[in-house]
């Protein structure tokens, strides 16, 4: 095998390695209402940081955010679901790679509670962000700070 033949290797070892890789295969299932645009946002972000989206409009996301167990302190204006997680409101796609990585024992899911100003989708011009933690949760209901932003 020549140098440059090895060096190619071994990068394509190093790239479908990487978290950002890792990312780019993981396909996030978005619900949503159709007319809110943080959502859209939201769903944005994700794809800026390397994720697939599949984005299903409801008129209600009551039933997914009930059939996955988000707390109801918990929740937010969007689901999602990525590689048997759940992803509830505008967690920021740093927070879910680190998820998808780490996978956090008794861990069903991560939550944005509310809809906090400055939270990935939520940007708004010419307001402060806030201070928001993204929650674990677990099946029981029980939550944990997964992250500070």
């Amino acid at each position: 095998m020549t140098r440059a033949m090895l060096a190619g290797v071994l990068a394509l070892t190093v790239i479908s390695v990487s978290p950002l890789a890792q990312s780019k295969t993981a396909t996030v299932a978005i619900y949503k209402t159709p007319t809110c645009g943080c959502c859209s946002l939201w769903v944005k972000h994700l794809q800026q940081h390397g994720f697939t989206t599949k984005v299903t409009d409801m008129d209600s996301v009551d039933e997914v955010k009930n059939t996955n167990g988000v707390p109801r302190q918990a929740r937010s204006c969007h689901t999602g679901i990525v590689d048997g997680y759940v992803i509830e409101g505008h967690v920021p796609a740093a927070d879910i790679q680190r998820l998808l990585k780490e996978r956090p024992r008794g861990v069903i899911g991560l939550a944005v509670p509310g809809m906090p100003i400055g939270s990935p989708g939520m940007e708004v011009q010419g307001m402060s962000a806030q201070q928001y933690n993204v929650l674990a949760f677990d099946k029981s209901g029980q939550t944990t700070v997964f992250a500070k932003h």
